[in-house]
């Protein structure tokens, strides 16, 4: 069971590894874990693959189908989106459908979200919204934390490269990732998060364990646990940006997280903790 780290009211230390202190890189997801900006997608995914699976004409019900759909939306959530929408493909086929390509139901939810997020994205353009009014609480001080004791970050997302570096951008958090930004792109298969973690580790003189990961989804904390890094599960409540959220917080230690915050609020301890002097 995770017990809570001394000192602290939330920072949960879920492995029995202590930290060697040794980081020298670090990566971070960006939706959920450093951006706001998108809270609120997977109520507009999830819908949105309903009524394409509705419309084929299955007898299942509305219920039925946000079922499935959950499912396969959150297993993969943190890799691109466009591998939930060939998903998508496969349960229409499955149903008798003829899918289009991914692409299309892709770009559909795009436009969706857009529609979404758009006024928050003219707000902090215009000034009339602040960059805090949409990070995880204290994103930019942990960052600075981070690169002030010589860690190299790099930011993964599985949103649109495109979409990532002009929202890291409205953010204020560019400057620590510099040319480290990465995101989905076209040819789907020449990025993964789980490849970029495989390019740092090229070097022979690097460690699995000299890497610090920071996500809110299911796949960033696997792949940096797999390779024996250390993985910080920031389990964000997106809505109100305090506490945890219970269903994040479950996923994230099935994932393999070794430790688990709501945001950042308690860094200065969790940081001593893991760079024990």
């Amino acid at each position: 069971m995770p017990a809570i780290l001394p000192g602290t009211r939330q920072i949960e230390v879920v492995t029995d590894r202590l930290p060697t202190g040794n980081f020298r890189f670090a990566i971070f997801d960006f939706d959920g874990t450093l951006s706001l900006i998108r809270e609120g997608w997977r109520e507009i995914m999830i819908p949105t693959m309903v009524d394409t699976l509705s419309a084929i004409g299955t007898s299942e019900t509305v219920e039925d189908l946000t079922t499935v759909v959950s499912k396969f939306v959150d297993a993969l959530t943190g890799q691109q989106t466009i591998y939930q929408m060939i998903r998508l493909c496969e349960e229409i086929t499955v149903r008798g459908g003829q899918p289009e390509d991914p692409l299309v139901y892709k770009e559909r939810y795009h436009r969706a979200l857009l529609d979404h997020i758009n006024a928050r994205i003219r707000a902090l353009r215009t000034g009339l919204a602040k960059p805090e009014d949409f990070i995880v609480p204290e994103s930019r001080a942990l960052l600075q934390a981070l690169v002030d004791r010589g860690l190299t970050l790099y930011l993964a997302s599985g949103t649109d490269h495109d979409y990532v570096v002009q929202e890291a951008e409205l953010l204020g958090v560019t400057s620590f990732f510099g040319d480290r930004i990465f995101g989905a792109v076209d040819n789907y298969e020449d990025f993964s998060k789980e490849k970029l973690i495989q390019q740092i580790l090229q070097d022979p003189a690097i460690t699995g364990d000299q890497l610090l990961g920071f996500g809110d989804g299911y796949v960033e904390i696997e792949n940096v646990s797999k390779v024996g890094g250390t993985a910080v599960g920031v389990a964000s409540n997106e809505a109100t940006g305090v506490g945890f959220d219970a269903w994040k917080r479950t996923r994230l230690i099935d994932a393999g997280a070794d430790y688990m915050i709501p945001e950042y609020r308690e860094q200065d301890l969790l940081l001593a903790h893991l760079f024990p002097e």
